[in-house]
């Protein structure tokens, strides 16, 4: 078996994240799941006295690393730091989103922190000290909200955080200084986007003061309808009622379509996958966001349970450390796994 692996990398890779625990946003037991993947809270904090991350020195910023997990160690045992892990690892955890795309791994004093049901995260030393997140499922930013704001008090206990009455919490970036708390949700609005509405719907949550991105972060865009939310100052009234708001325009827009248009593009993008030898990132996500729509109305032919869906986001990305090539050929594979054959 070990001579296999060694002959074939990507069976190595396979082997690795069906060992990785699932996330826990990942659970059955999604509130609004048929248009909400997930919801997440994270908290910008940084420590008194001490400058922001940019201008440390090595010694200094593992000297941080070390006072925040001693401090993470005394206060919550169920966080564990993850070192020493391969890319492929690295890659999932980003795809769970219970790390940053730009997280520096291999820099000085970095590691990241999660507990065992991977529903909380501490990112140690990427922009700021501090990256406490909590990443829930469905629409649930209120329990998002709890765990991370319950984790970043039990810290603040033992360790002071540098804060200003002007300002509020201070952050490396000042856009993120003052409450230094993000809430945000992925949402999949397929039928908006077929309805060629979702442009009208973005501009209306970001004249609430929203802000939207695609599935990773800042450089992603809504690709296949997948849609990050989030928002920096506003309260989280006014993050809820813009959640409800778009939920419902999207429910709205999938009754319209029907059952019948809606089988012609999920057909389409089925005889796609199915006659593609290699799949590109973006083309994978299209085909997820009709697969999901049709395994949600309950097509035959199509997995009803959309977390299926939802989990095979979480290795597509994984293969961005590939050539290319090989990447989309697994793409494939792995997209014509979700039809069955009823």
């Amino acid at each position: 078996m070990a001579e296999e692996h060694l002959a074939d990398p990507e069976a190595w890779k396979r082997m690795v994240l069906r060992s990785m625990p699932k996330p826990a946003w990942l659970t059955d037991d999604a509130p609004d799941g048929d248009v909400v993947l997930s919801s997440r809270t994270r908290f910008m904090r940084n420590l008194a006295g001490s400058h922001f991350v940019s201008v440390l020195s090595a010694p200094e910023l593992i000297s941080i690393q070390h006072r925040i997990e001693q401090v993470v160690r005394a206060v919550d045992f169920d966080l564990k730091p993850y070192k020493m892990l391969t890319n492929a690892e690295r890659e999932y955890l980003v795809a769970c989103r219970l790390a940053s795309p730009e997280f520096e791994w291999t820099m000085p004093g970095r590691t990241l922190l999660a507990n065992k049901r991977q529903s909380v995260s501490i990112m140690v030393n990427e922009e700021d000290h501090l990256r406490i997140q909590a990443v829930t499922a469905g629409w649930s930013p209120d329990y998002s909200l709890g765990l991370a704001q319950e984790q970043s008090e039990r810290i603040g206990l033992k360790l002071t955080y540098a804060r200003s009455d002007r300002w509020g919490y201070l952050a490396a970036s000042p856009y993120n200084s003052g409450l230094g708390r993000r809430l945000s949700a992925m949402f999949h609005l397929v039928g908006l986007a077929t309805e060629k509405r979702l442009p009208g719907m973005i501009r209306a949550v970001v004249e609430r003061g929203m802000v939207t991105r695609g599935l990773f972060g800042e450089s992603s865009r809504a690709v296949g309808a997948y849609l990050q939310v989030s928002t920096l100052k506003g309260s989280v009234t006014e993050f809820m009622a813009a959640g409800r708001f778009l939920i419902d325009n999207e429910r709205e827009a999938r009754e319209r379509l029907g059952k019948s248009s809606l089988l012609e593009r999920a057909e389409r993008a089925k005889e796609f996958t199915l006659s593609s030898r290699s799949v590109s990132l973006a083309d994978a996500f299209r085909v997820l966001a009709y697969a999901r729509w049709a395994g949600n109305s309950r097509l035959a032919g199509y997995r009803p349970d959309v977390r299926t869906y939802d989990e095979l986001l979480t290795t597509l990305e994984v293969r961005g450390s590939m050539r290319e090539e090989k990447a989309g050929q697994l793409r494939a594979e792995a997209l014509r796994s979700l039809y069955t054959s009823n």
